[in-house]
């Protein structure tokens, strides 16, 4: 019999039992004589019958299901969170319902659609400072920040650990000779951008570098905002000869803009940047950047969420991750 078609009743009738004696067995419950238990388990293992998770979640009154809502799908680092995310979610027999809200008006109607109809019984936030959407969860619902630390709500988060990331960023410009560091950053409302900035200063306070606001240029992730700090900067006239851009993309940017510029990386301007994409070691040249092993925190933020719904008293968590340096070519000569 093809496993696809095995029911519980096809083992009922294989073991000489009732249907709801092998849904006894297959929840375990007490009131199932050891005899008979061993012979439906047997008839299981040789029908290659597997349990319906769906219909048993919903046996129990439960959904099994734990909900995430990032600003976006496409972004590299919030899809690499949610596969992480679903795969330890799946391992634990959860199902993990995924998307996006670009503004607080979409996420409003996510959380009624998840949270008010009780799809989930669990909800991850990826940057739950991009706007407002942070008022409008639901309290003592089970919660997890990702990417931020919460400010005032009594959350469990995780996320890296974005001022030490970025003081051993502007750290290791520092040690090969640079002086002249600009910054660009990531949008100035998220935590990321805020603690990437304090650890920039951080570095430059502890070298006796003295902070120059004119250094620093404000960014939007992209590749392209990279790419027009580095054309602004060149047109300054305190030119750096470093920069530390708060991620990957906005790195590569700067490093098309310097080319266009006629400047040699790393000899003329070095470039580090945070994340350590899948492609950062084939960029020309390859990119120094910090690593944060992103699929990680995917995992752990569904470990904690699934663990705050199965045991609501638990104590509320705040993880930090740390980022490891990975030098390459952008910043020291080959």
């Amino acid at each position: 019999m093809p496993r696809s078609r095995v029911t519980i009743r096809d083992v009922a009738a294989h073991s000489g039992v009732s249907h709801q004696t092998v849904s006894r067995v297959i929840n375990k419950t007490e009131r199932v004589n050891p005899e008979t238990r061993a012979k439906v388990e047997a008839v299981i293992a040789e029908l290659g019958y597997t349990p319906n998770a769906v219909a048993r979640s919903m046996a129990r009154g439960r959904t099994c299901m734990v909900g995430c809502i990032s600003p976006n799908l496409t972004d590299f680092t919030f899809a690499s969170i949610i596969e992480g995310a679903e795969s330890e979610s799946r391992r634990q027999k959860y199902f993990l319902v995924s998307s996006s809200a670009a503004d607080e008006d979409t996420f409003s109607e996510l959380i009624e659609e998840m949270v008010g109809s009780r799809r989930v019984e669990g909800l991850m936030v990826i940057n739950p400072y991009a706007d407002g959407r942070h008022t409008l969860i639901p309290k003592d619902f089970p919660t997890i920040y990702v990417g931020a630390h919460p400010r005032q709500e009594e959350v469990s988060s995780i996320s890296l650990d974005d001022i030490k990331a970025a003081q051993i960023a502007t750290q290791h410009l520092i040690d090969i000779g640079h002086r002249r560091i600009a910054m660009v950053t990531g949008p100035p409302v998220e935590d990321c951008t805020q603690d990437r900035c304090i650890g920039y200063q951080n570095a430059l306070e502890s070298a006796g570098i003295t902070y120059n606001p004119d250094l620093v240029i404000q960014g939007d992730w992209s590749a392209t905002s990279g790419h027009t700090a580095m054309m602004t900067l060149a047109n300054s006239i305190n030119i750096p000869t470093a920069i530390f851009a708060q991620n990957d993309r906005m790195a590569v940017g700067a490093l098309r803009a310097t080319r266009q510029l006629g400047l040699s990386v790393p000899e003329d301007m070095a470039v580090i940047g945070v994340d350590d994409m899948p492609l950062a070691s084939y960029f020309d040249p390859p990119l120094t950047t910090m690593h944060q092993d992103i699929l990680d925190i995917g995992q752990k933020a569904a470990r904690m969420l699934i663990q705050a719904v199965e045991n609501p008293n638990s104590p509320i968590q705040h993880q930090l991750v740390q980022a490891k340096l990975i030098t390459r070519d952008s910043t020291v000569c080959p």
